[in-house]
């Protein structure tokens, strides 16, 4: 069955089939090549599979494609500043050593970068709950609270220098 999709990922316009995909993890992952966005649990649960859809945090298990269709989404695969400049938050992810497997590195990215922009200076409290939606099973949930603070510090000292 034919369905053409106009969605912009990453900031590139698209139209895409999206016929026989029955979530946008599936479309992601499958048609557009884009394997940042993880499967984990397929049932709403472990958060893998976020990414921003109109800058909020989405799972892309749960979404149908058609649902999506002049929306905005984001993967990690266009997070970075550049080609060779990665995110505040991707960088802070590295200096603070967070991953470890990394299956949950991406969702946690791009929960950080959706906080981040709603909430500029977030308290560790605050920093955990928002991550607490993304299950990370080597437990690195301290060094990814300490890399979203050192994220928002950098973006904070970038911004009052400007």
């Amino acid at each position: 069955m034919n369905q053409v999709l106009r969605i912009a990922v990453n900031g590139t316009l698209r139209e895409v089939d999206a016929g026989g995909f029955e979530h946008l993890l599936e479309l992601l992952r499958e048609e557009l090549g884009l394997t940042g966005t993880k499967s984990g649990c397929e049932s709403r649960s472990c958060g893998a599979c976020t990414i921003l859809l109109d800058d909020s945090t989405a799972l892309a298990c749960a979404i149908r494609p058609e649902s999506v269709g002049g929306g905005r989404v984001l993967t990690i695969e266009g997070l970075a500043d550049g080609p060779d400049v990665l995110h505040a938050v991707q960088q802070a992810f590295l200096d603070e050593q967070v991953g470890q497997c990394g299956w949950c590195t991406p969702a946690q990215v791009l929960t950080a970068v959706a906080l981040l922009r709603e909430v500029t200076d977030p308290g560790p409290d605050l920093i955990r709950r928002r991550l607490s939606a993304v299950l990370c099973r080597c437990g690195t949930y301290e060094r990814a609270v300490a890399a979203v603070a050192r994220a928002a510090a950098t973006a904070s000292a970038r911004s009052g220098a400007e």
